[in-house]
C-alpha cells in the first residue's frame, strides 16, 4: 500500500510530519538510491528503501494492546505530579507506545495502547463512529424519562467552566439495574463519541452524579477476564477488526454545532 513519504518517516520516529516534509524539501531523503525533494511523494514500504541523511530507515512493527486500567490511576505516560500511572502497567516493549484516548483517574476499565499514530486518530475521531461501552453507577433511582434523554442527545458542557454546550450523538442503553434500597442506578451504556469526561457530564445533565465508572468495550475488544492492571497484546486479527469497526459519520457537521 502507497503512504506518504512524510507519514511514513514520521511513523518511524525520525521526527514530526512537518520536520519530515523539512527533511524533504532540504534534499537530505532518498528513495532507493534517488534523492527526493517534492513534497507528496508516495512510497511502497513493504518494497522501498528510505534513507535520511545516509541513514536507513525501517518502520517498527505495530503494537496494539489492552489493559484493565484500575480506578485511581491517571491516564499519562509521565505525570509531574507524583500521581501513579498506567506505565507503572505496561509490559516491557521494544516500542514506544501511547494510550489511545484516555480514562480519568476515577474511571477504570479498558484502555487501549499503540505505537501507530494514525490508528489511535482513527479510533478516537468522533466522526469515525467507534462504539464504546461503559458500565456506570449512579446516585439515584433513574426515571425513564431520563433514560430517554440519554438515548436521544442531550447538550453537554463542552468544559466545566464553559457556558457553552454540545449536543451529544444517541447513546444505546442495555441492561438498566435500579437498586431501590441503595439508592442507586447501575446503567451499561454505548456512545460512539468519548469526549473529555462526556459520560460523566451526561448523567450530571440528568441530575445524576457517577459513582463507579468502567469501560467494558472498545469497538469490538472487550475487557473479558483482564484482571484490574493487567494487560495483553491484540493478535492481527483483533487489530484488524478494530481498525475496520472505525466508519465514516456521515452527520458529522451536525455534530459540531454548540448552543450558546
Amino acid at each position: 500500500m502507497l503512504v506518504r513519504l512524510h507519514k511514513f518517516m514520521a511513523s518511524c520516529g525520525v521526527a514530526s510530519r512537518r520536520k519530515c516534509e523539512e527533511f524533504i524539501e532540504q534534499g537530505k531523503v532518498t528513495v532507493n538510491g534517488r534523492r527526493v525533494t517534492e513534497l507528496g511523494t508516495k512510497i511502497d514500504p513493504e518494497v522501498d528503501e528510505v534513507t535520511v541523511s545516509r541513514r536507513r530507515i525501517t518502520q517498527p512493527r505495530r503494537v496494539v494492546l489492552a489493559m484493565n486500567k484500575p480506578k485511581g490511576i491517571v491516564t499519562t505516560m509521565n505525570d509531574e505530579r507524583g500521581r501513579r500511572q498506567v506505565t507503572e502497567f505496561l509490559p516491557e516493549l521494544d516500542v514506544t507506545v501511547k494510550p489511545v484516548g484516555r480514562l480519568d483517574k476515577d474511571s477504570e476499565g479498558l484502555l487501549l495502547f499503540t505505537n501507530d499514530g494514525d490508528l489511535a486518530a482513527l479510533l478516537t475521531h468522533p466522526k469515525h463512529l467507534v462504539p464504546k461501552t461503559y458500565r456506570v453507577v449512579v446516585q439515584g433511582l433513574v426515571e425513564e424519562a431520563k433514560l430517554d434523554k440519554l438515548r436521544g442527545g442531550l447538550w453537554i458542557p463542552i468544559d466545566r467552566d464553559s457556558h457553552k454546550g454540545r449536543k451529544t450523538m444517541p447513546a444505546v442503553l442495555g441492561s438498566v439495574g435500579l437498586e431501590h434500597k441503595a439508592k442507586k442506578t447501575t446503567i451499561e451504556i454505548t456512545i460512539q463519541e468519548g469526549r473529555k469526561r462526556q459520560i460523566r457530564a451526561m448523567f450530571d445533565a440528568i441530575g445524576h452524579s457517577v459513582i463507579e465508572l468502567k469501560r467494558t468495550r472498545f469497538g469490538p475488544i472487550t475487557l473479558g477476564k483482564l484482571p484490574p492492571g493487567g494487560c495483553k497484546m491484540l493478535s492481527k486479527s483483533e487489530v484488524d477488526r478494530l481498525e475496520g469497526s472505525a466508519k465514516p459519520n456521515a452527520n458529522a457537521s451536525s455534530q459540531k454545532k454548540t448552543q450558546p
